[in-house]
């Protein structure tokens, strides 16, 4: 580990922020403040890019406002007080097995946040605390975001994590729709300086189309901006996919199956048809068809707007569908897959949707995991397998998900709740006890998840630039150590729970690999590190499997190792029992009927979409005084012509089926008539985060209705929510 020094020094590390995964260089004085941030110029990914987030990485790591210590709420005095870490996890240790012993496994259940895919616990820790809860009862953010993405692959490829992501560097053209990298950075993409990218394609001739019902900071950098009405993206995608067909320009080049089903199922959605639900002229889709066909190397990319919407897995699906149909889908400078250097679970069996369903309402599971949008029905609704105790683990769905107060209120009736979280938040409030991990620089930093979303293959580790204090533990060591508590154990004196758990992991692996007699042969510091090397040789590039790539490569290379541009991977990453690109999934085109049944359905006067800010990462990032203020604010955007017809001023009252809001008025011409948008992640009113209550916005999920989800995968609908505005 990095030693304590008390000299300063400037040391290499990968922003945990997003998925940008850019590099930085960090300064830190002669202890542990950090006196600068900058972008990692010799970082061969990121190329020394930074944006304001991860420039306040520093203030964000050192905030005052953070937890130091275990905390237990008292519930008779609903106030919280300091605790150690044995009385924390032996309070844990007492009650879950008492609720479990009475009422079985599923009733806890589990939430998950966000950042746990920008973490090592995250992706290597957090599978051992699923197991010890065995419950069925596990939801996180996925299903608030990119689940549609995952099912049409699952679908399609036979493995959710095969997903496609665009060419950047080589492509031609890019037709982007629902998506806003030059706030976000990218999402399913990972591709630091995204904005730059952009700005190459269009230098070397190529054209990039936006398709967004508001003109965000990447629709005004784009050669062409489309508006459509919310919600009606895979309309618009569908008259795309009826022209390629009509007009003869299809040129498929990978091996799939289903392809007159695509036909059959498109022949319905004219570019005339589709014009009267989107707002986009017929010879504007035709024109788009046209384009992605015409053009030397071409890429469909559809991202959240699409995904929190009532159709987003057809969405997703048709985006491949147009890849394939136009020659570009595993071809250079179309869609690819990319090839991460970590070996990750390997799947022998095709993805299967809905192996099991939720207990009120019937939803379908989706890659082990339930919709986010019936959580609060699980624990308000009485009966057998009702959710009586919670774990969440960095993640704050009182802002998160739809219907937030309501989730709100079911939090606040659970018999015991149990979070890891750096921060007393909306959420958090109402757990028993909360179990804070290490700043963010005393933890090491492998991005397992998003460099396999990567738009050119990369590989980079980050060790801890700061050790742990004598009375810390790692977040990896919190997960072993609540996963014992929640299945009435502790620790024994003299094992580290953590190390077991690694251990084990590791022999497990060397002996399904028929390598169990190389385990002396393990680079690292600690099992962390020697689970790293074991991954990294195993993998594609590794040094067990003919290439060299170990742990110590890339601790020899810590601004991060190029490992070349995307490459054709088909056929051999397909799990379908066909061994085909399943086209036509039969659970897609069931609800193709739906879509079409919508096509008589009056479009509402006025809806909401969600808005991503440059400065705003979800929640966490509010208490951070550079990123909040400026553009940087909760206001509702909303056409000047809208403002004038409903004679609104200042501020405005919102109400929507579930919820109503009084929120400040921006106008802008950047928006479509008649819509509104609202950012997400907002609503800090009764926070402990001093900043985040200074600016406390309002709660835009307040709004969302949880009763509503995309029918395939669960996922909340977020965007397109009928509304209605009135003087406050």
């Amino acid at each position: 580990m990095t030693p304590a020094t008390n000299a300063p020094r400037t040391l290499p590390r990968t922003c945990p922020l997003c998925e940008a995964v850019c590099g930085l260089e960090i300064t830190i004085d002669g202890g542990d403040h950090v006196t600068a941030v900058r972008g990692d110029k010799a970082d061969p990914f990121s190329r020394g890019f930074i944006c304001p987030k991860g420039a306040t990485l520093g203030q964000l790591d050192e905030d005052p406002d953070r937890l130091t210590h275990p905390m237990i709420r008292d519930r008779a005095t609903d106030t919280c007080r300091a605790a150690s870490w044995a009385e924390a996890f032996g309070l844990i240790r007492e009650r879950i097995p008492q609720l479990t012993a009475e009422y079985g496994n599923q009733s806890v259940g589990l939430y998950l946040g966000n950042p746990n895919a920008h973490t090592l616990a995250g992706a290597l820790h957090v599978p051992v605390l699923i197991r010890a809860l065995a419950t069925r009862n596990l939801f996180s953010a996925s299903t608030a975001d990119q689940m549609p993405k995952q099912v049409s692959s699952g679908l399609m490829f036979g493995d959710p994590f095969t997903v496609a992501v665009p060419d950047l560097d080589r492509t031609d053209y890019l037709l982007m729709l629902g998506a806003n990298p030059l706030e976000s950075n990218g999402s399913l993409c990972t591709a630091p300086d995204f904005p730059g990218r952009l700005k190459a394609l269009q230098q070397r001739g190529g054209k990039f189309v936006v398709v967004d019902p508001r003109r965000t900071r990447t629709a005004k950098l784009a050669d062409e901006h489309l508006f459509v009405r919310p919600g009606s993206d895979a309309y618009l995608l569908f008259g795309i996919v009826h022209t390629l067909f009509a007009r003869e320009l299809t040129s498929v080049r990978v091996d799939v199956r289903g392809l007159e089903e695509v036909r059959t199922a498109a022949a319905p959605f004219t570019p005339e048809v589709v014009e009267e639900r989107t707002g986009t002229a017929a010879e504007t889709v035709v024109r788009l068809a046209r384009e992605l066909a015409g053009a030397p190397t071409a890429a469909v990319y559809a991202r959240i707007g699409t995904c929190t919407a009532e159709f987003g897995t057809l969405t997703q699906w048709l985006v491949d569908v147009i890849n394939v149909l136009t020659g570009n889908l595993d071809s250079p400078g179309g869609a690819m897959f990319a090839n991460g250097a970590a070996l990750g679970i390997v799947r022998t069996r095709a993805f299967r949707l809905g192996r099991w369903n939720s207990r009120v309402r019937g939803l379908p599971e989706a890659m082990g995991e339930l919709p986010v949008a019936t959580l609060a029905d699980e624990i308000r609704t009485p009966g057998a397998g009702q959710i009586r105790a919670m774990v969440t683990v960095a993640g704050n769905p009182v802002l998160s998900a739809p219907s937030g107060p309501r989730l709100a209120d079911a939090f606040a009736g659970l018999d015991f709740m149990v979070s890891v979280d750096r921060y007393l938040n909306e959420t958090t409030r109402y757990a028993d006890v909360i179990l804070p991990p290490p700043r963010i620089l005393q933890s090491p930093h492998y991005d397992f998840a998003l460099l396999n979303f990567a738009v050119h293959n990369y590989a980079r580790y980050s060790r801890p630039l700061l050790p742990l204090g004598a009375d810390q533990l790692s977040e990896s060591e919190i997960m072993a150590r609540l996963a014992l508590a929640i299945t009435g154990q502790e620790a024994q004196p003299g094992v580290n729970p953590l190390a077991a758990v690694d251990e084990f992991v590791i022999a497990a692996t060397l002996h399904k690999a028929g390598r169990a007699d190389r385990r002396g042969e393990l680079l690292g510091e600690n099992s962390i590190e020697q689970r790293i090397d074991l991954m990294l040789k195993l993998g594609p590039y590794g040094e067990w499997n003919g290439g060299t790539l170990n742990l110590q490569v890339l601790l020899d290379n810590p601004h991060g190792l190029d490992l070349g541009p995307l490459q054709p991977r088909l056929p051999e990453l397909l799990l379908t029992a066909s061994k085909q690109v399943e086209l036509a999934p039969e659970a897609l085109l069931a609800d193709v009927a739906r879509l079409h049944e919508r096509l008589a359905d009056a479009a509402p006067a006025m809806v909401l979409v969600g808005r991503r800010q440059l400065r705003s990462n979800n929640s966490w990032s509010h208490n951070v005084g550079p990123l909040v203020g400026g553009s940087n604010r909760c206001t509702l955007h909303i056409h000047p012509d809208d403002l004038n017809r409903l004679g609104l001023d200042g501020q405005a009252v919102v109400k929507s089926a579930a919820g109503a809001i009084t929120v400040e008025l921006e106008p802008t011409e950047d928006i479509m008539p008649g819509v509104v948008s609202l950012p997400h992640g907002w609503g800090h009113g009764d926070s402990d985060q001093a900043v985040a209550r200074a600016h406390a916005g309002v709660n835009a999920n307040a709004l969302t209705d949880d009763s509503l989800v995309d029918v395939p995968s669960g996922n909340a609908v977020f965007n397109g929510v009928p509304v209605t505005l009135t003087p406050a």
